[in-house]
């Protein structure tokens, strides 16, 4: 009875996630028959185009906050951190446009073809969350060595530095920032960062490793690429998940995040390589930050 009273929602969460994550690994064979029946996303990008909305973001935000202190660079406190937030939402808002514009251009079935298909919202919606479970006690993994490791090199007093927004969200008690930062971390920034990284960057490097490992075998066998087997097909997934997760991981500043960021993006990958869905890797996205925020104003 003593033992049940001292089982919590948390412990239970990660029990859950450890029971998927061995199923998954049974089922799979450690992964390795994964993504053996992933389909290709037929496309006709030229190898630059993800840098484009990724330059346009950058350019947009820039320009807004220029002209955002012109305007208003009177303002303290908690309006200035609102004005931040919402220069950030126009910034992410007029990249996810041309992504979306891009992406009926030079996608086989247009917008279905990268992914985005209304049909499969509810489907993903739930699968998300199982996905995310599964992946926490390898995101836990990755914050507990990031820890250890992180006090062996710089000794006891080494804290991981809070993710801004989640800094700000707790500083300010007023409504409008608040708000903002929870629109902003749980549904802009998910729906722009995985159609970058996900739909875009994924997408191209799989094209990328398709094509050149049809050529080599071209070359060495003197005839036509065969079609890709299995494994090769399987090979050239994991590679583009884990090229587009260390671009994923290496453009938030805190060093301290990495891995486990690198951990979120793998299963991000996955999950769009597994689904062909966009609004899977969105929804678990989306998850991963309202759970950081609830714990956040928990503490």
């Amino acid at each position: 009875m003593e033992f049940a009273e001292t089982i919590t929602v948390t412990n239970l969460i990660y029990l859950a996630g450890l029971i998927l994550l061995a199923r998954w690994l049974l089922k799979t064979s450690l992964g390795a028959k994964a993504l053996a029946d992933s389909v290709p996303r037929r496309n006709n990008m030229p190898i630059y185009l993800p840098f484009v909305p990724l330059f346009i973001w950058f350019v947009a935000i820039s320009l807004t906050a220029s002209i955002g202190q012109k305007l208003f660079g009177d303002l303290q406190g908690w309006q200035n951190d609102f004005l931040d937030n919402l220069i950030l939402c126009i910034g992410e808002l007029t990249a996810i446009a041309i992504i979306i514009f891009l992406a009926r251009v030079h996608f086989v079935r247009r917008l279905k073809g990268f992914g985005l298909n209304v049909k499969t919202i509810i489907k993903d919606f739930f699968v998300a969350f199982v996905n995310l479970l599964a992946a926490w006690p390898l995101i836990t993994a990755a914050i507990i060595l990031t820890m250890f490791f992180g006090e062996l090199i710089w000794g006891q007093e080494y804290q991981m530095q809070q993710h801004p927004q989640l800094k700000l969200i707790t500083e300010y008690s007023q409504l409008p920032p608040r708000i903002l930062i929870i629109v902003v971390a749980v549904v802009i920034a998910p729906l722009l960062e995985e159609m970058l990284f996900r739909g875009f960057f994924q997408t191209m490097i799989r094209s990328c490793l398709d094509a050149h490992r049809s050529s080599l075998v071209a070359r060495v066998t003197g005839h036509g690429a065969p079609p890709q087997g299995v494994l090769w097909r399987a090979t050239n997934c994991w590679l583009a998940i884990a090229i587009s997760s260390v671009l994923f991981t290496t453009i938030h500043a805190n060093t301290g995040h990495w891995p486990a960021l690198f951990v979120l993006g793998v299963c991000l990958g996955y999950a769009y390589e597994k689904s062909g869905s966009l609004f899977r890797p969105i929804f678990i996205h989306s998850f991963f930050n309202a759970a950081s925020i609830i714990a956040t104003l928990n503490q």
